[in-house]
């Protein structure tokens, strides 16, 4: 068997790939069905609004940007909006408990009553974001809402498996569930967590396999710490 096909052992690339948001990427459970059919009945939201709620880590950000990659929309930064650009596009505003719940957020609100789409991210429900806008507040308490629960185990062995994918890397077959016991349950964390044993691998000239995972999950010394 070569090294290309040894479990754990392929050729690695080394590349500083940006994050893939594809929607066939996207992991499909009990935990989040719901959510994606949600997401996926554009245009047939009610009001053209949609918030997409759930944890931190739970694939809020994969799901809202395949959506937005789909409808064309634009994605609000954190700077300054000029809304009278933003007029009858698509609009994906992430993180919004995490913003000024303002008149910026009241006014795309309206847009999309007169006939743009707005999908919308947060950690809690629309109602429970603090405002100083009266009028908002009506609006965030009558946004429709779907959730999104933190990603079980089909959704953690299916997306480290996809991490491991993009990496070239083929683990063996008791890598992903042993993995997936011990380690921070969240996407990003899964993320970090294939890059470091791709990287500590290719450092170290190793298999990646159960006994480098237990290294880097326990923190050893021998393990270098190469993301400062």
């Amino acid at each position: 068997m070569s090294d290309k096909e040894t479990p754990g052992k392929q050729l690695r690339l080394a590349l500083d790939r940006a994050p893939s948001y594809r929607r066939e990427d996207f992991v499909i459970s009990a935990g989040n069905a719901a959510a994606a059919a949600a997401v996926d009945a554009w245009p047939a939201w009610p009001g053209g609004r949609l918030a997409l709620i759930g944890p931190e880590g739970s694939g809020k950000t994969h799901l809202a940007r395949a959506w937005a990659a789909r409808s064309g929309a634009a994605i609000l930064g954190d700077g300054e909006v000029d809304v009278s650009t933003l007029r009858g596009r698509p609009l994906l505003v992430e993180d919004a408990d995490r913003r000024p719940a303002d008149e910026t957020l009241f006014h795309l609100i309206n847009m999309a009553d007169g006939g743009a789409s707005l999908l919308i991210t947060g950690r809690t429900e629309p109602g429970q974001w603090p405002t100083v806008v009266p009028d908002l507040r009506s609006r965030l308490n009558g946004l429709p809402a779907t959730r999104i629960e933190a990603p079980d185990d089909v959704v953690l062995a299916g997306v480290m498996k996809n991490f491991f994918l993009e990496r070239n890397i083929r683990p063996a077959d008791d890598l992903i569930p042993y993995l997936i016991n011990r380690a921070e349950r969240s996407i990003p964390a899964i993320q970090d967590l294939v890059r470091r044993l791709d990287e500590v691998a290719g450092a170290q000239k190793r298999e990646i396999n159960r006994a480098l995972a237990r290294q880097i999950l326990a923190g050893d010394k021998d393990v270098p710490d190469l993301f400062d």
